[in-house]
C-alpha cells in the first residue's frame, strides 16, 4: 500500500516532488522541498488562492504551478505527494499510478524527516487539541524552555525547519486527517485525548478514523511516552502499542482556572502528565493554568448583558464537543446551532438537552437533523441567519441564563471557517442593547 512505505530518507535533490493545495502548510511544503533540491509540480483548483507574491517567487525558484481539476497525469512522474491536510486519500489514490505510485506524506511528515532531532510533544483527539497543546506549551514555558507551538494549530511544521530556529521542545496539534499520511513521525510524547464519532464526511468510516488517530503511536518505542484518556484503554489494547502508557482523566489538581468544564480539567492534566515528562514541575504548571485564558471561539466569554451570559464555543463542531459545552453550566442554557451538520447521535442528547437547556434556537443549514432529533424534547425556533438566531436568543434569555453558541456542525454553510462565525456571533452579541 502507497501509505505504508516506510521511507526515512529525506527528499534528494533533482527529485519530482507534487505538492497540492497554496494554503499556508502547502507553500511551506514548497519551500522546504526546493531547500532540498527537489523538483516541484504545486496543483491548485482555484488559482485566486495563490498569493502574487508567493507565486512569482515560486516560479522564479522553478516551480511548475498547474491550477483546476487535477489530473492522474499531473502525478505520473511523481515520488512525493503532499497533499492538502482537507484532501481525503480516497480522492487522492484514483489519481496516482497503479503500480510504483508516489509516496504520500503529510507536510507534517516531510518537515518530520528534516529536524535535527528535536523532542515533539504531539496532541491529537476530537475535541480540546487545541487547548491542551496551548496548555502545554505555557507550562513549558512557565519553566523556562524554549518552545515552538505548531502544526494544525496554525504554524505548519515545515515553516519551523525553514527558520532555522532550534527550540528545547517542539509542541504540535495534529489531525487525523494529518496522521493518516504519516509514515515515519514519531513523537517523543504523545497524547491522545478522546475519540468520538467525526469527520465521517472525509473518513470512509469510523474505523478508518479510529486508526488514523493510533497512527500517533505506531512508530514509538518504549523509551517514548503515549498518554492516553483513561476511557480509551479498551481501545488502545487493540493496537499493542510499544510506547509506556500513561491514562488520564480530569482531576482537581489544578484549583486557579480560568477554564470552563470538566472536559478542561481533563485537558490540564493531559497537558501537565506530558510536560512532566521534560522536567515540568507542577508548581510551574499549575502557574500556567492560572494565567491561561481561554482560546477564542473555545467556551469564550463574550459579555453579560441584563444578567445573561454570552458565551462563544463556535469550535464546537460536533454532537460530541456540543456535550461538552451543554455540562460545562449550571445555568440554563439557550442554546444556538446550526450549520453543515457532519454526522452523530443528536438524540442521544435529549435527557441533556432537558435537564439544561430553556431554548433552541437553530440558524442555517441542518435544521432537518436538530428537529428530527429533538422535536417534542425542548422548545425550538429555526432563522436562516445567525444575526436572527441571536436576537431571538436574546428574547428568550433572562437574568440568570447563558445564551451559547455550540453549533454541533462544520461553518460551512454560511461561513468560510468557525473563526469567521465566531466573530459574527461576538459582533451581534456587542450590538444587543
Amino acid at each position: 500500500m502507497v501509505l505504508e512505505r516506510m521511507r526515512t530518507r529525506s527528499v534528494g535533490t533533482g527529485e519530482p516532488a507534487v505538492v497540492i493545495g497554496a494554503g499556508r502548510s502547502g507553500r511551506a511544503a514548497v519551500q522546504l522541498l526546493l531547500r532540498q533540491g527537489a523538483r516541484v509540480r504545486l496543483l491548485e483548483k482555484d488559482p485566486a488562492r495563490i498569493p502574487a507574491r508567493f507565486r512569482a517567487e515560486a516560479e522564479a525558484a522553478g516551480v511548475e504551478i498547474r491550477c483546476g481539476e487535477h489530473t492522474p497525469e499531473q502525478f505520473a512522474d511523481a515520488l512525493y505527494v503532499v497533499p492538502s491536510p482537507g484532501m481525503p486519500v480516497s480522492t487522492l489514490l484514483p489519481l496516482l499510478p497503479e503500480q510504483g505510485g508516489p509516496e504520500i506524506m503529510a507536510e507534517m511528515e516531510l518537515a518530520w524527516r528534516h529536524l535535527h532531532g528535536e523532542p515533539i510533544l504531539a496532541v491529537t483527539g476530537t475535541s480540546g487539541k487545541t487547548t491542551t497543546a496551548s496548555l502545554a506549551a505555557a507550562m513549558l514555558r512557565e519553566q523556562g524552555l524554549l518552545v515552538f507551538l505548531g502544526g494544525n494549530i496554525g504554524t505548519p511544521l515545515c515553516e519551523y525547519v525553514l527558520s532555522g530556529r532550534r527550540a528545547d521542545v517542539l509542541v504540535v496539534e495534529i489531525s487525523s486527517f494529518q496522521l493518516q499520511t504519516c509514515t515515519t513521525f514519531c513523537p517523543k510524547v504523545g497524547v491522545l485525548l478522546n475519540i468520538t464519532e467525526n469527520h465521517l464526511d472525509y473518513h470512509k468510516d469510523m474505523r478508518e478514523y479510529i486508526d488514523a488517530k493510533f497512527r500517533l503511536f505506531r512508530c514509538q518505542e518504549e523509551d517514548d511516552i503515549a498518554i492516553i484518556g483513561a476511557a480509551l484503554k479498551p481501545l488502545a489494547e487493540v493496537y499493542n502499542l510499544r510506547a509506556r502508557k500513561v491514562w488520564f482523566k480530569a482531576s482537581d489538581r489544578f484549583a486557579r482556572m480560568q477554564l470552563l468544564g470538566a472536559h478542561n480539567k481533563a485537558n490540564m492534566e493531559a497537558a501537565w502528565l506530558a510536560c512532566r515528562e521534560f522536567g515540568v514541575t507542577q508548581e510551574k504548571a499549575a502557574r500556567a493554568v492560572a494565567a491561561f485564558k481561554p482560546l477564542p471561539h473555545r467556551l469564550e466569554r463574550v459579555a453579560e448583558k441584563g444578567g445573561v451570559l454570552y458565551v462563544n464555543d463556535s469550535k464546537c463542531t460536533t454532537v460530541s464537543s456540543l456535550r461538552v459545552a451543554l455540562e460545562a453550566f449550571e445555568r440554563p442554557i439557550v442554546l444556538l446551532c446550526g450549520g453543515k451538520f457532519k454526522g452523530g447521535d443528536l438524540a442521544g442528547l435529549t435527557e441533556l438537552l432537558r435537564a439544561r437547556v430553556k431554548f433552541v434556537a437553530l440558524f442555517g443549514a441542518g435544521r432537518e437533523h436538530f428537529e428530527r432529533a429533538w422535536r417534542g424534547s425542548v422548545p425550538m425556533s429555526w432563522d436562516a441567519t445567525l444575526a436572527e438566531a441571536v436576537r431571538r436568543a436574546r428574547e428568550q434569555a433572562v437574568a440568570g441564563d447563558v445564551v451559547l453558541l455550540a453549533p454541533a456542525t462544520s461553518s460551512f454553510d454560511l461561513y468560510p471557517n468557525y473563526i469567521a462565525r465566531g466573530e459574527d456571533f461576538r459582533q451581534h452579541v456587542e450590538s444587543l442593547s
